[in-house]
């Protein structure tokens, strides 16, 4: 065998994609980068906030601290503490005189209403986690296995021509052979083409999509408007009224009608609260974004593997409405670009195609293997190629 020959089978050889040494399903990452930031900024950030305003109320003991009269005595004072605490009722005058009452219980429930709204963030993802993610693994286990195999068979299929145009007596035949071969499309890949336009037509994963960012962006634009309630009303009042002749004490002369109470951490409430609806609102433009990304296909990756042989979802436009599961499957695959072996190296040869001079003698990742392999030499020159897709 000749040494360009040898040196043919080699770079053929290596060309080969290695297969994968672990399993490829440990580390598929079935969370989008954004829906993954999303999650640990809506849940974990109210999960902070009340651990601190809970740690506070543990060290510094008692929230509100009242003016008891001086001739009370500590029990007594601390009596009224805690019976005002229970209360957080307000007691005042209208404009008209008229005693009027008003109560502040939501600043009591406030840091419980934060576990409320992180749990409420959380159930989006679960929604994802247990009615999506197990379609979309094996979706992705396989369209990366098909891709990744589709550039091998390619490879393959040009170490097999190289034997057969080495044992072809009649080159010009085993040229003409290979491109009606092409223009039948013998060589593609019918069971991933068919795989991902099936997908085009089934709308599950999508719709689950969808519903999680819709129900996302209700639960943040409600937690906002329970802030906004709760500032418009309650968090503009720190000091109030507090009454104690209840009970046995109503009829106790030297007990006054009513006490002004301070409550000690409504600074603290209020820059939570404030803390929490600002980034909410800052995260709403974030959700519709990744909802709109569904609007529009990413091209990018399917162009690459058209160097493929016969796989042309584009230039047949079999791509029409992006709404529909195979347009999420891209942005998954997207984001595990790295379990893609395959793509590095149809990238390269993407760029190598647009930086030649003869565009058209690179049609596939067959033709670019061919030409390194040394066949495009013996092409007979007054052949041209004819483009494997028939709508062109």
């Amino acid at each position: 065998m000749s040494l360009s020959h040898t040196a043919a089978e080699y770079m053929l050889s290596d060309a080969l994609l290695p297969d994968p040494g672990g399993s490829r399903a440990k580390g598929l990452r079935l969370e989008l980068p954004s829906d993954r930031l999303l999650k640990f900024i809506t849940v974990g950030l109210p999960l902070f906030l009340v651990s601190l305003a809970f740690a506070q109320e543990f060290s510094a003991g008692s929230q509100i601290s009242c003016f008891s009269p001086t001739n009370f005595t500590g029990k007594q004072s601390a009596y009224v503490d805690m019976a005002c605490w229970d209360s957080l009722v307000h007691h005042g005058l209208d404009t008209e005189g008229h005693a009027v009452t008003k109560s502040l219980w939501a600043l009591k429930v406030f840091p419980y209403s934060l576990l409320v709204v992180a749990v409420l963030m959380y159930l989006p993802y679960l929604l994802w986690r247990y009615a999506a993610t197990p379609a979309l693994h094996s979706d992705l286990l396989f369209i990366i296995d098909e891709l990744d195999k589709s550039y091998n068979r390619s490879v393959r299929l040009v170490q097999h021509m190289r034997k057969v145009q080495q044992a072809s007596a009649e080159p010009e035949r085993f040229w003409e052979e290979y491109e009606r071969a092409r223009q039948e499309r013998y060589f593609e890949f019918p069971l991933l083409e068919r795989y991902l336009t099936c997908k085009q037509r089934a709308h599950s994963l999508v719709f689950i999509y969808i519903l999680r960012n819709l129900l996302l962006l209700v639960f943040l634009a409600a937690t906002c408007l329970y802030l906004v309630f709760l500032h418009l009303n309650i968090f503009f009042q720190d000091e109030f009224n507090c009454s104690i002749k209840t009970g046995l004490l109503q009829a106790e002369p030297h007990i006054p009608p009513l006490i002004p109470c301070k409550l000690v951490f409504f600074s603290i409430f209020q820059l939570i609260s404030l803390s929490v609806g600002g980034i909410y609102v800052l995260l709403i433009p974030v959700v519709i974004y990744n909802a709109l990304q569904l609007c529009q296909w990413d091209k990018g990756l399917l162009s690459v593997y058209e160097m493929l042989p016969a796989f042309d979802l584009l230039s047949r436009k079999m791509l029409t409405c992006p709404v529909n599961d195979l347009n999420v499957i891209l942005l998954f695959l997207r984001a595990n670009i790295s379990k893609l072996t395959s793509f590095s190296r149809l990238n390269a040869v993407s760029a190598l195609r647009e930086a030649t001079t003869n565009k058209e003698d690179i049609d596939t990742v067959v033709d670019f293997m061919t030409l390194l392999a040394g066949l495009e030499t013996t092409k007979p020159k007054h052949h041209t190629p004819v483009c494997d897709h028939p709508n062109n």
